[in-house]
Parts: structure tokens; sequence; C-alpha cells
């Protein structure tokens, strides 16, 4: 067991969604990056992505290539993905534990619904056997040495298997919204979900991308509708709304000639791909952002996606329950005598009973209320938003003339094969000759 050099994997050290997000977009880009290339198209912190780029291509054999200027460019083969899921396990078992917990999610579902079920039969079958052994006579002498109705109550776990789906989320796309009585239970009781799952990693790309397609210099103004900003006009005198956004794509205040703040993000000003060509700013803001969001737009929660009758079915069999509950408390409170068999499991799990009827109703009224209040918060965002992006559309004298600022200071610069001086996959005497010859045939120029 000596250790060997090169036999940690270094992606594995990464977070999953970090690596994921960096090979998109290294994919999306041709797999020939530089560390802004895939910020920008991820959403990634400026760091993040570095770092993630030096794992990958220490995994994949990828190698680097260095410009004229100092830039660094990072280059990985056809069969990248193949090479880093050969070395590292955890790669290798994603796909099976992300299927699992597909299926424990979708089974905590369909349980919560049989539980319904399995509660409805519980209360009543209890009720139908209390009242008969209230009316029955003959049977004093066999209750009071401990009543036994016969009836063996017993649910079998394989019983809610019927339901499983490993497939589910995939079969509801499929099926745009409809699920059966047990799905419905759940979602009645639960939701489905923040409907705004991965918004931010969205929002992040978009912001990301907006600044590469500009240059790499931005007024605060243009990043407004991709952000949370207050309304108010005082918030936007105070442009401290846009340092998240510095920091995270390592961007730095500059002054123009008129004093106005713009932002410069070097990282995002140099690309692998693409064109150095710049789309000419002519007045209209819709219009210079048409190939991209306008502005970023939160969904509203939805209080579940069942249809009425599916929401009517579920709401009455719920307040069956309940009233079995009610009934069936007063019945046990009224037994004089001892139970026995299968009432005494009834006694015994009572208070879950208890628990579960009550919760039915008092979950999804809370979330009702709680619902109400964040969409009016995500209305109130989204208004805000749209404001600062139809404010853009036909801009005031002061922010037209800061806006053509910022495209007279934008600079893209595409790092083509011709501007590479050094790679770590040519041999290094090599490399040093073509230099050495260059710069004897730059001086005679």
């Amino acid at each position: 067991g000596a250790i060997k050099p090169g036999g940690l994997v270094e992606s594995d050290k990464l977070p999953t969604d970090v690596r994921k997000r960096a090979m998109d977009a290294v994919e999306e880009c041709g797999r020939r990056v530089t560390v802004g290339d895939v910020s920008s198209r991820a959403g990634l912190k400026v760091t993040e992505a570095q770092t993630a780029l030096q794992a990958l291509a220490a995994d994949t054999d990828g190698f680097l290539e260095v410009s004229d200027e100092g830039d660094v460019l990072y280059v990985f083969p056809k069969d990248y993905r193949t090479k880093l899921a050969a070395k590292s396990l955890r790669i290798q078992i994603e796909p099976f534990l992300e299927k699992a917990k597909s299926a424990i999610d979708y089974l905590a579902r369909v349980s919560f619904g049989t539980a319904l079920i399995a509660s409805i039969v519980i209360v009543y079958t209890s009720i139908i056997a209390l009242l008969s052994s209230r009316s029955d006579d003959d049977n004093r002498q066999r209750r009071g040495r401990g009543y036994d109705s016969g009836f063996n109550f017993y649910i079998n776990p394989v019983d809610l298997l019927w339901y499983w789906d490993p497939n589910y989320y995939n079969r509801r796309r499929a099926r745009e919204g409809k699920m059966n009585f047990i799905e419905s239970v759940f979602s009645f009781v639960f939701g489905d979900g923040d409907p705004n799952q991965g918004i931010e990693e969205e929002r992040w790309q978009m912001i990301g991308q907006y600044i590469t397609s500009r240059g790499g210099v931005v007024a605060a103004d243009e990043l407004a509708p991709y952000l949370d900003v207050p309304s108010s006009k005082s918030a936007m005198n105070d442009e401290s709304y846009i340092l998240p956004v510095l920091l995270r794509f390592d961007g730095q205040p500059e002054l123009d000639e008129e004093g106005n703040i713009l932002y410069r993000f070097p990282s995002l000003q140099r690309t692998a791909s693409g064109s150095s060509r710049r789309k000419e700013y002519v007045g209209k803001w819709f219009d210079w952002v048409a190939d991209m969001e306008k502005f970023f737009k939160e969904k509203k929660w939805q209080f579940s996606k069942t249809n009425t009758s599916e929401r009517a079915l579920v709401i009455g069999l719920g307040a069956v329950n309940l009233f079995g509950v009610i009934v069936l408390n007063s019945l046990l409170n009224e037994m004089a005598v001892r139970p026995g068999g299968f009432l005494t499991f009834v006694k015994n799990i009572y208070p879950l009973l208890q628990v579960y009827a009550g919760s039915f109703f008092a979950i999804p009224l809370i979330r009702w209320f709680s619902i109400k209040r964040k969409n009016n918060q995500i209305e109130t965002r989204n208004k805000a938003r749209l404001q600062f992006a139809r404010a853009l559309e036909s801009p005031d004298i002061a922010l037209r003339r800061k806006l053509l600022s910022a495209r007279d200071m934008a600079q893209n610069t595409v790092i083509g094969k011709e501007r590479i001086v050094y790679s770590t996959d040519r041999d290094m005497m090599e490399q040093n000759y073509e230099t050495d010859e260059w710069d004897r045939r730059f001086k005679e120029l």
C-alpha cells in the first residue's frame, strides 16, 4: 500500500451541482473554454469555475493552453465524461442513488394516501365492532374475559408497492398533471414542491450570459431586472444591490468620462468561442435583448395540482375519516370493559389516528395562508423587475448616455488557436522553437 500519485479523483471533491453545471457548460462551449466561459454559462462563481476546471482537467487528461496575453484555456477530449466516470465510483453510483431517492420520495407520497384508506378501514371497523358488542347481550360473559372480534388486522407493506412507480416524475410530466387518488391525497395535504426549485441557478446563468453578451461592462440599471431590488427611487440611487454580482463574477466598478459608475467583469471578457462583434445599441432595450429573457420572473406557488373532482374526493374522504375518529373516541370512552385483540390494537394506535385525522386538514390550512403570503411577495418582486425592464425600454437622456458609455467601454476578446503560444499537450522544446522563430520574424518586421 504505498500512496500512488494521481490516485485521488479530484472531481469527487467538488459539490455535485457545481461539477454537473461546469461539465454542461464545457459541452455547450465546445470543450475549449476559459474560466469566464464556464462561469457565465453555468452561473458559477469565478473561483468555483476555476476549481472545477482544474479538477476536471486533472481527471480527464485535459490540457491547458496559454495565449500570447497570458490567458489560460482548458481543453477537454471528446470522451472526457467517459474517462471521468471510469475513474470515479461516486459518479458511477450517482444515477442509482438518484433513482433510489425518486423511488423513496414517491413511496412516501403513496404511503400517506394509503394511510387515509387504512385509517378509514380501521376506524369504521372498530365502530362496527363496538356497536355490535354493545347490542349483543349474549356475548357479555365473553367480553368480560377479554373481547375478541375474530378479526385479525394486518397491513402488508407490499400492498403499498402496488402504487410504486420508479418513473413517477417522468410519468407525471407525460400525464400533464393528472394523478391517481393516492397521489392526490399527498398533493392536497403537502402540495407538489417548490415551483422555483433550481431557479436561482437559472438567475445567475441569465446574469452571467447577459454580462458576457454586453462585452463585460454593464450599468447597474441593466442588471436590476434580474435582481431583487426594491422599486423605490432611493433604492435605485443606491447601487449596493449589485454587490452579489461583483462578488460572484469578480467584477469591479469604473468611472466613465462623464463620472457614471459602470461595472467591468474582466473574467467574462475573455472567451474561447463566439464572436467579438458587438451589437449596436439603437435605443430600445427590448430590441437590444431580444435574444434573452427581458427580466427574471419567479413562478407562483400552487396549493395543489389536483383538479376540482380529485380535490372534492380527497376532502370528502378526509372528512369521513375525521368524523369516524371523533365517534370512535366517544365509543372507546364509554366502553366499560377491557378490550382485547383487535380493539386493543386500535386503542393503542388511537393517538396516531387522531394526529393523522387532525393534520389532514390543519397542514393544508397552514399551507394556504403561507402560499398566499409567498405569492404576494413573488408578485411584488416580479412587478418591480418588470418595472425596471420597462424603464430600460425607453431610457431617459441620463440613462441612455450611461448605456452608450458602457457599450463603448465593452470589450469581448475571442482567443483563437492562432493566439496560443504554449500548450501542455505539446512538447516543450518544439514550442520554445516556435516561440523563438515568431520573435525573430517579429523583430525583422
